[in-house]
Formats: structure tokens, C-alpha cells, sequence
């Protein structure tokens, strides 16, 4: 197949719906298909070879000039040249663009309004991109945010849409009612431009289908995977104290603070000797204040010394980082859709106690890798963790199961191989370059 996958970039970070969506063209490529992945807003960030596209789509610099400043929304393209330059806005994203959904409602709504929003200049140029390209086969949006180039891209390109459902209620429900509101709208009614919606899990198929008022039959699920080289899932001794770790953004959905106070219960009240509280992952900057908060409640319950935030890591660092921890606790109190960081951990053996909402409940049944206990309470995750502390054999063998299980259902092989259903599920006879100028 030639499938064109735009994918979003999200400033300077690692974005776990960036890491997906690099991480199926990878293997689509790899399989011998034709993929174009386009980012827009930002160049992507990933911590495997990029196989993006250098020059990014819808600028985050000229969508936002294009929002504030009316002359931007008519100026020739050749004139935003220098600031869609992708080291123009990495340099931006370098000194901060804001991904905080509190401060970004006009615009999601201008850029679903697609063709009649602030924005429309854009569309123009990516079409006038994309009609200079070869046919592609399928057009693949990454997430309903960007619902709003479908009636433009199925219009000019005559090929089927299809839209993933990766994390976007997040963003959505922190939007003001009124632009949460209109946003909803307007992605409903962009649907009919839809030929499938692929989610990340079955939970998420389902809570988008009531969320977005979806035809629950036109969602799929194409759960996500990872590649698996370089991660090591073979057991090994526990040395040294007890390691609990958190890998994820430091961030309040994620629950940074919820297994800081779980690890007090561990220490103060259940008996735990002295442990180890690790954590890693990007920290925005309007989250510092959020850690500097964790790091003082440990610190007032004596513990601080037990905790270290290893900050932003890459791929080796990453996976180091994991091979040392005992158990990972990442107790979100949003429901997750993907998880990626628990296919991660399980990769390389490492066992996990997570929230039984969200895509872990699935993920545990599948692998059975984990333990969960029940949403937002620390003591229950503080008592689960515990019977893992005291019982190495246990932990040892959800570790066995974990990284089995990940490698048979959640590999980024068998991502690509559901996501290829999909596609062709939606394609039809395959029109091929002679086809369509025969009949243009």
C-alpha cells in the first residue's frame, strides 16, 4: 500500500502518540509498504530512528500568527517560508510552545472548523503538497483534534479517510465547556468524512464511541505495540534494596503524586524496610511546580532521600532505567488508552501494579503481567505493591508472563498487521497512478 499518516508533533517532548504513530510507519516501511508520515505542528521527537518527513505541515509559528493576526491568513505561502522551517520551530518548541489545552481552545476549534477556520491557508498548502504526490491508498489522520482536514484531503485526494483515537479527551475535557462543547460538535459532524476510526484499545473504542457520539461499528481496534529489540525481558536477581519506579510524564494525570503517597503507606505504616522511589520522564515546565510539591510531601514524611527523579531520558537510558527497578507504578487517575510505558516495563521483565480502569484491564488479562488495584486509592496500590515486595517468586514470574505476553500481542508486528486490516478493509480495488490519469 501508499498510505499518507500525518502525525502531530508536541514540541520538545516525547510524545507517547508520536512514539506510536513513528513507531507503525517504521514497521510498515519495513514490510515493504510506501508510508508518508507527515508531522505537523512541530517536528516529531522519538526515541528510535525518525522516519518522519524533514518539512512539517500546519507550522505551529504560522497557526498561531494565522489565529492572532488577520494579515497572516492571506499572505502568499512562499512568505512563510522561514518560519515553517522545521529549525525555526524546533527553536520555538526549544523555548516552550505551549501544549496546555487551557490556553488553546480558539485555535482547536479553528483548526476543526478546517476549511472555514483561521487556519484555511494551511489546508491549501498541504493539498497542493499532497496532489503533487503519487496516489496514495489511504489517508490516515492521528487523532480527531485534526478531524477538520478530512472533508479537504477525501475532496482533493478521492481516497478513504481513516482517523486514530489515541488520548484526545484529555485534552478535550481540560478545554473550557464552551470550546470542549463546539470542538465535540464539530468533530461529530466531520465523521461522515470517516471510512474507520482506528483506537488503541478496546476500552477506548468503546468510551470514544459514547464520548464523540460515534457509530461504535465504524471503530476498530488496532492495539499498540512496540519494537522490541534492545529491550531484554530474561530474569534477573533482586539486588540491593527494593526499587519502585514511575516512567511516564510527571504530570497529575499520571499519578506522580498518588505513588508518592502509596510509598509512604509502604514506609510509614506496612512495614517496608528501606526502598528506593524512582521516577524519569519529561517534565514540562508548567509542571515543575507539581514535582517541587511531591518532592516537599516526601520530604515532610522523611523520605525524600529515598526518592530521585532521573529526568528526561533517551532510549538506552530508558531501558537501563527499567532493568533496575522491581516493580513500575504509573497509577494514573485518567483512564489510559495506550500505556505504552507498561508494554515498556513488561518488555523487560519488569512486573507492574496499575489502576483497574482504562486499557490495564485489558493488557492484564492478555499478559498477565501485573497487578491492579483499585483507581486512586493509595493503599490498595500500597498493599499490592507490598505483596510483590515480599514475594520475589511472584514478581518473578509476572515478569516471565509480562514480557511473553508483550511480545506475542502487543509487538509492533502485530500493530502494523491490524492496522493493515484496517486499511484494506476500507480501500477497496486499489487505484494505481495509470487508473487515475486514464481517467482524470
Amino acid at each position: 500500500m501508499r498510505l499518507l499518516q500525518l502525525t502531530a508533533g508536541a514540541g520538545g517532548m516525547y510524545c507517547g502518540t508520536c512514539l506510536r504513530d513513528n513507531t507503525l510507519a517504521a514497521e510498515l516501511q519495513a514490510r515493504g509498504h510506501d508510508v508518508s508520515l507527515l508531522p505537523v505542528y512541530t517536528p516529531t521527537r522519538t526515541d528510535e530512528a525518525n522516519v518522519s518527513d524533514e518539512r512539517v505541515f500546519f507550522g505551529g509559528i504560522s497557526v498561531y500568527l494565522q489565529q492572532r493576526v488577520p494579515l497572516f491568513r492571506k499572505t502568499p505561502a512562499i512568505l512563510d517560508f522561514v518560519w515553517d522551517l522545521p529549525a525555526v520551530i524546533r527553536a520555538a518548541a526549544g523555548r516552550g510552545v505551549s501544549v496546555d489545552p487551557r490556553v488553546l481552545g480558539e485555535l482547536t476549534v479553528s483548526m476543526l472548523r478546517g476549511e472555514d477556520g483561521f487556519q484555511a491557508k494551511e489546508i491549501g498548502k498541504l493539498v497542493h503538497h499532497l496532489e503533487r504526490q503519487p496516489p496514495f491508498d489511504v489517508v490516515v489522520l492521528p487523532v480527531s483534534l485534526l478531524l477538520g482536514l478530512a472533508p479537504a484531503l477525501k475532496r482533493a485526494l478521492r481516497r478513504p479517510v481513516v482517523c486514530t483515537l489515541q488520548g484526545e479527551d484529555l485534552f478535550l475535557d481540560a478545554l473550557a465547556e464552551e470550546h470542549r462543547s463546539r470542538c465535540k460538535e464539530l468533530i461529530r459532524g466531520h465523521a461522515a468524512h470517516v471510512d474507520a476510526f482506528m483506537a488503541t484499545s478496546d476500552y477506548y473504542a468503546g468510551f470514544m464511541a459514547t464520548y464523540l457520539g460515534l457509530d461504535r461499528a465504524t471503530i476498530h481496534t488496532v492495539p499498540i505495540g512496540i519494537h522490541l529489540e534492545g529491550h531484554d525481558g530474561t530474569l534477573r536477581a533482586r539486588e540491593g534494596p527494593f526499587t519502585l519506579g514511575y516512567f511516564a510524564r510527571v504530570a497529575p494525570e499520571k499519578g506522580l503524586h498518588l505513588l508518592a503517597e502509596a510509598y509512604r503507606f509502604l514506609r510509614r505504616e506496612l512495614g517496608l524496610a528501606a526502598s528506593r522511589l524512582r521516577a524519569a520522564g519529561y517534565l514540562a515546565p508548567e509542571h515543575r511546580g507539581y514535582l517541587r510539591d511531591v518532592e516537599a510531601r516526601l520530604r515532610s514524611w522523611g523520605l525524600l532521600d529515598e526518592f530521585h527523579y532521573a529526568g528526561e531520558v533517551d532510549r538506552a537510558e530508558k531501558i537501563a532505567f527499567l532493568r533496575g527497578l522491581d516493580v513500575l507504578s504509573v497509577p494514573s487517575p485518567y483512564a489510559e488508552p495506550k500505556g505504552l510505558y507498561l508494554l515498556e516495563a513488561m518488555a523487560n521483565g519488569v512486573p507492574w501494579v496499575e489502576p483497574a480502569h482504562g486499557a490495564f484491564v485489558e493488557m492484564e488479562a492478555r499478559t498477565g503481567g501485573g497487578l491492579l488495584f483499585a483507581p486512586g486509592d493509595a493503599r490498595d496500590l500500597a498493599l499490592k505493591v507490598l505483596s510483590l515486595a515480599g514475594d520475589a517468586p511472584r514478581a518473578a514470574e509476572l515478569g516471565r508472563r509480562g514480557a511473553a505476553g508483550v511480545r506475542r500481542h502487543y509487538s509492533a508486528a502485530r500493530m502494523a498487521e491490524r492496522a493493515l486490516q484496517v486499511y484494506s478493509s476500507v480501500t477497496g480495488p486499489v487505484r494505481r497512478p495509470a487508473e487515475s490519469l486514464a481517467g482524470a
